[in-house]
Formats: C-alpha cells, sequence, structure tokens
C-alpha cells in the first residue's frame, strides 16, 4: 500500500517551509532513518529522515518550492511488490482526495481512525491535543490505534517533544492509561483580512506612494514569521514597561581581571558584558521565580531552571537562541555557548530546540550606543529586558556628585504573569547581581 511523505513540522509553530533539496530520487530504496531532504524554515536549514521503508514512487514537490504547507504530500513510498508506474494514479488520487478534505469544514473532534496512512516526519506539540489541533504521533503508532480505534486527541504522547509513539497507544489499549477528554483551549482567530478579530488591517502602504518611487523587496519566510508573531504578541499580551538603572564600574573591572587570565588556546575565553547580564537574569529568575514563568489560558507555568534568550541580529531577521539552565553554568560556559549559538544562527543551522521555548529573554543594543529602549514579549515568555549602552554619567552618592558608568535597562512585562510589584523586585535582584558581580558566585 502507498504512503503519502508529507511536509514535516520541524517545531510547533511551522506552518510551512521550503524543500531546499531532495537527497533521493524516484526508485530510490529507502529505509527508516535515511534522509530524505534538506528543509528551510524561517530559522533554519533541518534534514529529515525516513520512518518507514520503501521505494521513492513519486516526487510531488520539486525542491527549491517555497510555501509548502506542512502535512501537504511532498512524496509517495510504495512498499515491497508495489508497481511505481501501476500504482501512481491510485496514489495521486487518495491525494487529491487530502487535499480536498483538508480545504472542507472540519469537526471539532478529531478522529484518529480516519485518518489515511502516512509518514510523519515532524516534530510533535506536547500532547494530548486541544480538540480540533495537529496531533504528532508515528507511523506505527497510528497504525495500532486506526485498528484498536484509538482516540489519538485525548492520549499524552511520551516520545520527543510529546509525540505520540507505539508505547503510548498500547499503554491505552492494555488499560494502563484511561483516555479523558481534554478541554478545548481558546486560540484568538485571525479575520478575514489577515488581522486580529476585532482589529480592522492597515491600509496597504503602496498606495500613499507612486510606483516609481520605492524598490519593492518581497518579504522572505523569516521576515513573515517576525512581523506575524510579534504582532500577534503586541496585539493579545498586556505589556507594561519597568527601567532601571545599574552602576557597572565593577562588573567591567571583573570583566578585564578574568579575561586577561583566561587560558590559551583550549579553554579560553573572552567575557563580554552581555555574559554577565545573562547570568545574573538567570539567578534572579531562580530568585523571583514568580517571573521565570509562561501564560495559558487554564494555568501559570512555572519553570524549574532560568532558559533565557539571547537576541540574536541576522543580515536577514532576528532569532533568539536559548542558553539552557543558565543558573548551573558558569560564566566562560555561557560565553562560548552565546558564540557558538550566534554563529550557527548566522549560518541557519539551528535546530528547533535550540531557538524555540525558553523562560525569559534579553535584548541587547547597547553595542549600538543605544541608551534604552523597549522590547516586545516573544512567547511564550513572560516577559524580556532591553538593555542599553554603558556609559559615564554623573550620579549622586550621598552629598557627593560622581562620576560612573552607568547601564539603563527596561523590563517588558506580560501583566497577565507579573504584576508591578513583582517586576520591581526582578529587577532589584538583578540589579544587586550586576553591581556586585562577586555576589554571582554564592
Amino acid at each position: 500500500m502507498s504512503i503519502q511523505i508529507l511536509m514535516p513540522a520541524l517545531s510547533p509553530t511551522m506552518e510551512e517551509g521550503k524543500l531546499a533539496k531532495w537527497l533521493v530520487k524516484e526508485g530510490d530504496i529507502v529505509k527508516s532513518g535515511d534522509i530524505l531532504a534538506e528543509i528551510e524554515t524561517d530559522k533554519a536549514t533541518m534534514e529529515f529522515e525516513a520512518v518507514d521503508e520503501g521505494r521513492i514512487g513519486k516526487i510531488l514537490v520539486p525542491e527549491g518550492t517555497e510555501g509548502v504547507k506542512v502535512n501537504a504530500p511532498i512524496a509517495v513510498l510504495f512498499g515491497d511488490g508495489e508497481n511505481a508506474a501501476a500504482d501512481i494514479p491510485a496514489a495521486m488520487a487518495s491525494i487529491k482526495e487530502a487535499v480536498v478534505a483538508e480545504v472542507q469544514p472540519k469537526s471539532t473532534v478529531v478522529q484518529a481512525a480516519a485518518a489515511p496512512k502516512q509518514i510523519s516526519l515532524g516534530a510533535p506539540a506536547v500532547a494530548p491535543a486541544p480538540s480540533g489541533s495537529r496531533i504528532f504521533v508515528s507511523p506505527l503508532a497510528r497504525r495500532i490505534a486506526q485498528q484498536k480505534s484509538i482516540d489519538l486527541a485525548v492520549l499524552a504522547g511520551s516520545g520527543p517533544r510529546g509525540r505520540i509513539v507505539k508505547t503510548d497507544v498500547e499503554r491505552a489499549t492494555s488499560g494502563a492509561v484511561k483516555p479523558t477528554a481534554t478541554p478545548a483551549v481558546s486560540v484568538p482567530q485571525p479575520s478575514v483580512g489577515g488581522g486580529i478579530a476585532g482589529i480592522a488591517p492597515l491600509p496597504d502602504a503602496r498606495l500613499f506612494y507612486g510606483k516609481d518611487d520605492y524598490v519593492e523587496l518581497p518579504h522572505d519566510s523569516m521576515r513573515k514569521s517576525i512581523a506575524k508573531r510579534l504582532s500577534s504578541a503586541a496585539a493579545l499580551i498586556p505589556h507594561f514597561y519597568l527601567t532601571i538603572d545599574c552602576r557597572i564600574d565593577e562588573l567591567m573591572a571583573a570583566r578585564a581581571r578574568l579575561n586577561e587570565a583566561s587560558a590559551k588556546g583550549e579553554g579560553a575565553y573572552k567575557l563580554s558584558v552581555n555574559d554577565f547580564i545573562v547570568k545574573a537574569v538567570a539567578l534572579a529568575l531562580k530568585r523571583v521565580p514568580e517571573v521565570n514563568a509562561s501564560w495559558t489560558d487554564s494555568a501559570i507555568l512555572r519553570h524549574k531552571h532560568a532558559d533565557v534568550g539571547v537576541a540574536v541580529a541576522l543580515d536577514f531577521g532576528l532569532i533568539t537562541p536559548i542558553v539552557f539552565r543558565a543558573e548551573e553554568k558558569g560564566l566562560a560556559v555561557i560565553s562560548n555557548e552565546v558564540k557558538s549559538l550566534a554563529e550557527r544562527a548566522r549560518a541557519k543551522k539551528l535546530k528547533p530546540q535550540e531557538y524555540e521555548g525558553g523562560s525569559f529573554a534579553i535584548s541587547n543594543l547597547g553595542m549600538f550606543g543605544i541608551k534604552d529602549f523597549t522590547a516586545v514579549i516573544n512567547p511564550p515568555h513572560a516577559g524580556i529586558l532591553a538593555v542599553g549602552t554603558g556609559e559615564r554619567r554623573t550620579i549622586v552618592i550621598g552629598d557627593k556628585i560622581e562620576i560612573a558608568t552607568v547601564m539603563s535597562v527596561t523590563m517588558s512585562c506580560d501583566h497577565r504573569v507579573i504584576d508591578g510589584a513583582t517586576g520591581a523586585r526582578f529587577l532589584q535582584v538583578f540589579k544587586q547581581y550586576v553591581e556586585e558581580p562577586a555576589a554571582m558566585l554564592l
């Protein structure tokens, strides 16, 4: 029986991607684990591999095709004994039926038994899934569920990033796990014009200019993703802002001493001010755990570790790779990890798990001489710290006027999660670590 190979979801938020390159051709025999193609998302280029074995009967989407929707058929795989020339028409008819069904109105209940036999190569979302959402499941688990009439929508996956695997279905079959209904989660829907429901779309900027007055640069996938994600964040997250000034003379002196003491060759490091900020944020998140959290419609998620995202400017956009468990890492480890993440981000070699998630973020424009600014929260975070430049300013200490190096930081807070006093306590703790960096060792 022919099997559809579908466009994979390489991250929970991916909706479409570019089929950059096929690494197999029609007629090739493939087995589980073989690399089939390279998929380019808005943030990275990734390989994906076969799950089932068989022969590539037909490639449906040529390499270089952009805007391929997740779960769209991209190839057909034939099993033993199937004749590609004879069976392709039937497979194409099956795919046509699947596409027609995709555009028809859907029931709010996911019927796993009605799902076609498929190869699912995507990265999963956490299950059990809300009614009507996409379910991430291995092909073998899907087949077993179909045979046993088990509703995949009510199973919790134990595979990577929540994927439903064979063991999950077998446990449900044996009665070890009793499927339970999951309440639907309300998700804001876009309006017909592409904006947020209830908000009028903005007029097209081209209406205000003559055709000879501008050069049109089409959006790439990253720019479209940034626009969509941050427009939603700005519209749906109630932001408020807190600013504090930090004296960083001690930090600058400690940085100079540590860099001077760095080993040469293996184990070498070169600390930046931002490395100290990452560490200070991580420790402050542990001291004020109310900030280290994410909002959902049914609960606040209090994170166990400080996973700090660091915004990296790219020639083609912006990405926020994550320093996981930053509270457990030393400055040298953080420094080298941030440099590695930034280098791979610029080469579009990051894996989704390196930039998806996290519990807080930092955006630093100090190196550009920006004194202070505000940043848009990057969901699922509840806050982001906008870091300005360190500059020489006059300050009052007691009855004396002194000159010090001062850095202004502004925290954007999600008011659903963080109240004003909570955000203020976080910034006070952050300031203590920045102004007395030796305290980070306690």
